[in-house]
């Protein structure tokens, strides 16, 4: 099970890997972000399906030591029914990605990263007090995109980052938000057969890659600059989609 060769070239391993540790910083430092970096150039050069249901193994059980703070300062009575809306509708997006075909999702992954970037960086915000219908219905648009890509983030980041929390528990409510939501999405990815063997040795290096760079990025949120590192953020992700796009394959594909 864990000859990783047999299915992954050490060139593919190291640049998976780089990816990863890039992801997992940042997810470590912002609570969000990982998913949008890694899905659509892991997307890139293996089955969409072995990609996602690698990232949500390692995103799931790796950074659950972050969870216990993040209890403490999240606002429950918006994350709850966020969290439901995604576990109920995450299945819809597991069923695309069980049936659609691979070169069309690798376009929607694209594309949907860059929309859902663009609408981080517009600086839209949620101008009126969260509403538990509200927080269900953000919560559903971000199961059927993580079901579909495991880019799950920007809807819910977005919403929060209009409200008037502060910086703590804006990134406690999405550091909570993702191993509730997940659980769905477990269900519906063991419900559709994606926990393959591929994603068994894939695990080997994904674990240690991104567990050591989300302690790091964990780390670094105390100190850093958070306007500088959001800026390098949303790069990355850009650089990420873009370089990921099936067009560019003779380009940027390792």
């Amino acid at each position: 099970m864990f000859d990783i060769f047999a299915s992954y070239s050490p060139d593919l391993l190291l640049f998976l890997a780089g990816i990863l540790f890039i992801a997992g910083y940042i997810r470590g430092f912002a609570g969000f972000g990982a998913g949008m970096i890694f899905m659509p150039v892991a997307a890139s050069v293996m089955l969409p399906s072995t990609a996602a249901a690698t990232f949500l193994f390692i995103d799931s059980i790796v950074s659950l030591p972050l969870v216990r703070r993040a209890i403490r300062l999240c606002d429950w009575s918006t994350v709850l029914p966020a969290v439901f809306g995604s576990v109920i509708f995450v299945h819809a997006g597991a069923w695309m990605l069980a049936n659609m075909d691979v070169l069309a999702l690798r376009w929607i992954i694209s594309f949907v990263v860059i929309a859902m970037l663009a609408l981080v960086v517009s600086g839209w915000r949620y101008q009126r007090q969260p509403t538990r219908p509200v927080s269900f219905g953000v919560g559903a648009v971000s199961g059927v995109l993580g079901g579909v890509s495991q880019v799950s983030a920007p809807p819910v980041a977005a919403f929060w980052l209009s409200s008037n929390h502060s910086a703590e528990v804006i990134r406690a409510n999405l550091i909570l938000f993702f191993p509730l939501a997940s659980i769905g999405t477990f269900i519906a990815y063991i419900l559709n057969g994606f926990f393959t063997l591929e994603v068994g040795r894939l695990l080997v290096i994904a674990v240690p890659a991104y567990g050591i760079s989300l302690f790091l990025g964990s780390k670094a949120f105390k100190n850093a600059d958070q306007r500088l590192y959001r800026w390098i953020a949303n790069l990355l992700i850009a650089l990420a989609a873009l370089t990921s796009l099936p067009a560019l394959d003779p380009v940027f594909r390792p």
